[in-house]
């Protein structure tokens, strides 16, 4: 005899098990109509899944956050039903919904076309109109990777590998199609609708690894509304109007080409606007207390190692080996560099606060299929800054960097900036108490400077707490920027402290 409490916190008692359709309906029919899925103490449920317990239970509908992503990972799953029916031979790998839309990797020796994404887009729509039922099915491990390696499915079974013994190996099924998912799902196809398009084709390696098979990705947006997707394709079509890609050809400012991958040839007209914007950062920074240094490119491997980036980030460095056999790398941070300076000119804790900018060159090794244009490159100028101080400091400090980085912003107008402050993750170094003071330092700065932020719990760096600056462009896009950032960590590292 479960009894059910909703949000509000009034109670439903039920003489036998129950699904969140059924206390939808007990509500009323319109919420049954509308619910999707249901939250059950903190866990996302299908609406048709027994509940045998009390239980906190929230109603999901498809216009709430929750919902429109539970829409999203369905399109994905009808997606993969389409190309299936189409072309059989087609392996299906992994599907989620992502930000604004959703994707799907496939293992097929022909190139997916445009003329393809047509015609799948049209079989998903016939998918929908079949309003097939969507069923959670809970099989034995083994049988499932039976089942799989029987019918081609090779990828299928190797996830199946990875997955937890302790977990539920959950199936779903619509209509002749059978996909691996931890789930939830919409209750039918139908519940998709058709708010949804294809965009386009990408490569993407298996479990991105690029020692592995290169498959091919296809993306798409959905949305639980024709007016919300009508909105969103406009916003792209804006997108590529200004696309700083086709800006660059088209003023002559700056161009890639493939010897020299994720790298910037700035033309002389473009390097002009490149020196431009330097000259205004060095001289805001200059005007908030800040001293310009310049670090070396190169450096030994030594002090990548006593920093803790070797271990962690050795695979993106790129790294050479001189003729004597040492081994240096290209700098991928300016952090240890700053440090250096800083060691070499205190004498006391009265000279602190020192604020240390460079506008270093960086390095960072990504994947060939990771690159666009300027947004993920290889080689980059960074605009950092390091400020050493006291804990006692730290709050002051904080203050003035938000000032200056939300001044800079709205120089070049953008109003609509958004803080998240993230704090302690589980796996972290440093004492309990250092990161508590480092915390409230950062929350005091912002509560004194009157500045909105929204909590991520857990989200921090594993040497320190964090604030990130948020910006939404004139077309709507969010676009992470600016980072404040307490090291906990790298000052005891290199001798700093």
């Amino acid at each position: 005899m479960p009894k059910i409490t909703l949000p509000d916190g009034s109670q439903r008692q039920f003489d036998t098990s129950v699904s969140g359709k059924d206390v939808a309906a007990s509500i009323g029919a319109g919420l049954a109509k509308a619910a999707v899925a249901v939250r059950v103490d903190g866990q996302l449920w299908d609406l048709t899944r027994p509940i045998e317990d009390d239980s906190k239970l929230e109603i999901l509908t498809r216009d709430s956050a929750a919902g429109l992503e539970l829409l999203r990972h369905d399109a994905a799953h009808v997606l993969a039903e389409a190309v299936k029916e189409l072309w059989p031979e087609t392996q299906v790998t992994i599907g989620p919904a992502i930000e604004n839309g959703f994707y799907y990797d496939f293992a097929r020796k022909e190139a997916f076309t445009d003329t393809d994404l047509e015609t799948i887009e049209n079989r998903m729509k016939e998918i929908v109109d079949r309003d097939e039922p969507i069923v959670r099915e809970v099989w034995e491990r083994d049988k499932a990777a039976e089942f799989f390696r029987g019918i081609g499915e090779t990828y299928k079974a190797e996830i199946i590998e990875s997955i937890p013994s302790e977990e539920d190996l959950t199936l779903y099924r619509q209509g002749d199609f059978v996909d691996l998912c931890r789930g939830p799902h919409l209750p039918s196809t139908g519940s998709l609708g058709k708010a949804f398009k294809l965009t386009r084709v990408s490569g993407a390696y298996w479990r991105g690894d690029s020692n592995n098979e290169m498959l091919q990705r296809i993306y798409g947006t959905a949305w639980s509304s024709e007016k919300e997707l009508r909105s969103y394709l406009l916003m792209l079509e804006e997108a590529e109007k200004r696309d700083h890609r086709r800006l660059g050809r088209v003023l002559d400012l700056f161009h890639f080409q493939e010897e020299a991958p994720g790298a910037v040839f700035w033309h002389p007209k473009g390097w002009q606007l490149f020196q431009n914007l330097i000259g205004y950062m060095r001289n805001e920074q200059n005007a908030a207390g800040y001293q310009e240094i310049n670090t070396p490119e190169v450096v030994a491997r030594s002090l990548w190692e006593a920093s803790g980036h070797w271990e962690s980030f050795a695979n993106n460095m790129f790294t050479t080996e001189t003729v004597d056999g040492r081994v240096f790398a290209i700098k991928p941070m300016n952090c240890p560099g700053h440090v250096q300076v800083f060691k070499q000119g205190i004498t006391s804790y009265r000279d602190l606060p020192v604020r240390l900018a460079e506008f270093g060159k960086c390095h960072r090794y990504e994947p060939s299929g990771a690159l666009h244009g300027m947004m993920r490159v290889r080689a980059f100028t960074q605009d950092d800054a390091h400020i050493f101080c006291t804990p006692e400091q730290i709050t002051d400090e904080s203050i003035a960097v938000c000032d200056l980085i939300l001044g800079i912003y709205r120089n070049f107008g953008f109003e609509d900036v958004r803080i998240k402050f993230a704090d302690r993750p589980a796996v972290r170094v440093g004492e309990d108490a250092v990161w508590d003071q480092a915390e409230a330092a950062l929350v005091k700065a912002l509560e004194v400077a009157g500045l909105e932020y929204t909590h991520n719990p857990g989200e921090g760096a594993f040497y320190g707490p964090k604030l990130e600056f948020v910006l939404r462009d004139a077309i709507g896009r969010d676009w992470q920027c600016g980072t404040l950032q307490v090291d906990l960590n790298m000052p005891g590292r290199l001798g700093a402290t």
